[in-house]
């Protein structure tokens, strides 16, 4: 396949709202070692790419100045040392930024084969969200069978993961979300429990849902004033993972919760860690949710798909939360 020299992509042309994300005519990324270059296909989009455009995410040195963070599509370039891949190949990658675009570098270790029977617009929504997801609901958090966890945000790209993935682990699942269509949604990829904290007191229901105990772990994209709540929803030996803050990173908390009952507070974020880190984050999903996709018990909830050239709605419908599942971009 002949690889144009220039693409379609979207630039930011300035810090701030969806409206400065502008359809540009870019250089074709060329693939250094141990990396690919991808014909995208399609690309995920993620409450970063928001940050980002917004001037709240400071970019690593090495990144794509263009957004975008994960990508389905077929490797047109192999640089040195990327082995495993061959031209032609169909996959899915966590990219270092650049997704919105044609063509789009990702690095050999953090592409994954793209799952027979998705459709493009599936398969991009895999990459951010599992990798988030496995790396800190069963990593750092270590869910086990038989218990519970609290899923912040259920309708989310990330809730929708981390909901279908602790089901197929053996947990139980708690969630809120904002309405009762989300509320539907959910129970639908298999929450036991789900609160809409706009109408429910979600620490009470938590309460009431675990007969007073708690939960063994929270996964929070929230963070703000849900911290301390979620402290307090946690049962004896919990753990807390963190992994956006939504309603602000600052919070009064009351730490007499994490020795009483010996909790853990943890988080992550993905675009700082090192090549290395996220590689073996991909071999983790590759073992633990491609054969559950495989099998059927995993699956991509699509809510819209937009033009790459729509790229500023699409981080408008984002920031309305009005989306459950993933929205996409297509060249």
């Amino acid at each position: 396949m002949s690889v144009p020299s220039r693409m379609n992509g979207i630039e930011i042309t300035a810090f701030g709202g969806p409206e400065v994300l502008k359809p540009a005519q870019v250089p074709v990324p060329v693939p250094g070692p141990g990396e690919v270059l991808v014909k995208v296909a399609a690309a995920g989009v993620n409450r970063p790419d928001c940050l980002q455009r917004a001037g709240l995410y400071p970019l690593p040195p090495d990144a794509s100045p263009l957004p975008g963070l994960e990508i389905a599509g077929e490797v047109v370039a192999v640089g040195e040392g990327a082995t495993r891949w061959q031209i032609g190949d169909r996959v899915v990658a966590l990219t270092h930024g650049g997704a919105y675009a044609e063509y789009c570098r990702a690095h050999a270790s953090h592409c994954l084969p793209w799952p027979v029977g998705l459709s493009a617009s599936e398969a991009a929504g895999l990459p951010e969200t599992c990798f988030t997801v496995q790396h800190n609901l069963f990593g750092r958090a270590r869910l086990a069978p038989g218990e519970t966890v609290l899923i912040h945000g259920g309708s989310s790209g990330i809730g929708a993961c981390a909901i279908q993935l602790a089901v197929a682990y053996g947990a139980r699942v708690i969630t809120t979300v904002g309405n009762e269509e989300k509320r539907a949604f959910c129970a639908g990829l298999g929450a036991q429990v789900t609160i809409n904290y706009r109408t429910q007191d979600w620490l009470d229901e938590v309460q009431s849902a675990t007969q007073k105990r708690g939960v063994d772990v929270v996964l929070d994209m929230v963070a703000g004033p849900y911290v301390e709540k979620n402290l307090r929803a946690l049962a004896p030996d919990g753990r807390y993972a963190m992994i956006a803050f939504l309603q602000g990173a600052k919070a009064e908390v009351n730490f007499g919760h994490v020795l009483g009952k010996r909790l853990t507070i943890t988080g992550s974020t993905l675009r700082p860690q090192s090549v290395a880190q996220k590689a073996a984050i991909a071999r983790s999903v590759e073992e633990q949710i491609w054969p559950l996709i495989a099998g059927g018990a995993y699956r991509t909830p699509v809510f819209k798909v937009f033009p790459l050239k729509e790229a500023a709605a699409a981080h408008a419908l984002m920031e309305a939360s009005e989306h459950m599942g993933k929205i996409v971009l297509v060249p």
